[in-house]
Formats: C-alpha cells, structure tokens, sequence
C-alpha cells in the first residue's frame, strides 16, 4: 500500500508540472497568435493542439471529442469568468482562441 500511494503522488505531481507546461505555453502562444488576428495560424493552432493535450488530463479517456472541445470554445466565450482569463491575454483573446478551436476542431 505504501508503494502504490507513493506512485500516485508521482504520477499526481508529473501530472500536475505537464498541465502547468502546458497551460504556460498555451497562454504564450495565445499572446503572440491573438495579434495576427488569423485563427487559423501556426501559434494558434499549436494553442488548440496543446489545449486537447491539456482537456485529456482531467477528462476521463474517451470522453475528448472535437466536438465537445468546440463546445468548450463557446463557453470561454459565453462565460464571462472564462473571457475575462482569456481576454487578458489579449484584445479579444476569447473570441479568437473560439474560432481558433472551432478551426482546429474541423480538420
């Protein structure tokens, strides 16, 4: 028992340092990408690709899809809490990460 509870303190503490990368290079990536207003450009799309990484650490396997993911895009935009976080990162931050996601989701 011992053992096992202390290699799920690992895997929580890997865990945790991976959506902390990853959640520090989604917010950079947004930053630079939201200024070519082009969602559909390399940054935002490497965004979208790390934000799926970043969902499928906490959702349970197989629950990922595009099209919840695209849900999820709507809701940082509809939710106010969530555009405000996004909307930091730059002028209409929220709403550009929505088409960027709505963009990654359809390939």
């Amino acid at each position: 028992p011992l053992y096992s509870s202390a290699a799920s303190d690992v895997y929580k503490r890997q865990t945790w340092l991976l959506q902390d990368t990853l959640e520090k290079e989604i917010r950079l990536l947004l930053e630079n990408a939201v200024k070519t207003q082009n969602p559909n450009c390399e940054q935002a799309q490497k965004a979208c690709d790390l934000h799926r990484q970043w969902l499928c650490l906490f959702w349970p396997e197989g629950i990922y899809s595009k099209t919840a993911h695209k849900a999820l895009g709507n809701i940082y935009v509809s939710d106010s809490r969530f555009k405000t976080y996004y909307d930091q990162l730059g002028e209409n931050c929220a709403n550009f990460f929505r088409d960027a996601i709505d963009i990654y989701c359809s390939k």
